[in-house]
């Protein structure tokens, strides 16, 4: 049991599915940074200084001046800003792995076309060898083409 699942586990597959995650969680973690640290703040800044990560509905009805503060509190909060944050770098992300993907079917090679081994005899529409000159089904005699 234990050397099957040692063969399991050092597959190709796996090992670069694990290689894909971690890289992924890496990437991830850069474009959350990229998004809340540079892209966010500019986007605030054209909008009236107005800061995403803080934009929130509390539903206690008392009046917080950040949503740590409301957290502090233990206040329930809607915390939009935050949601608008993570669809932004969802969006990101994704487009990112669109162009990766994209560039990777650009790379490969396309599919080798294999020249047809067989044929349709005329007279019965049964599956024939190419080089067939009377057909095996039939006997039919076929014309070289």
């Amino acid at each position: 049991m234990l050397k099957d699942f040692k063969e399991f586990a050092m597959r190709g597959n796996v090992v670069d599915l694990a290689v894909g995650i971690v890289i992924g969680a890496a990437f991830g973690k850069i474009v959350s940074s990229f998004v809340n640290d540079i892209l966010m703040p500019v986007v605030g800044l054209l909008l009236g200084k107005m800061d995403f990560s803080n934009l929130f509905v509390n539903l206690s009805g008392t009046n917080y001046p950040t949503i740590a503060a409301a957290k502090a509190a233990g206040a329930p909060t809607l915390n939009y800003g935050l949601f608008i944050n993570s669809i932004v770098d969802f969006v990101i992300v994704a487009f990112a792995i669109f162009l990766i993907i994209r560039q990777i079917n650009r790379m490969k090679k396309p599919a080798a076309v294999e020249a047809p081994s067989k044929k349709d005899c005329p007279f019965c529409y049964s599956q024939i060898n190419i080089k067939a000159t009377i057909c095996p089904s039939c006997t039919s005699r076929l014309e070289a083409d």
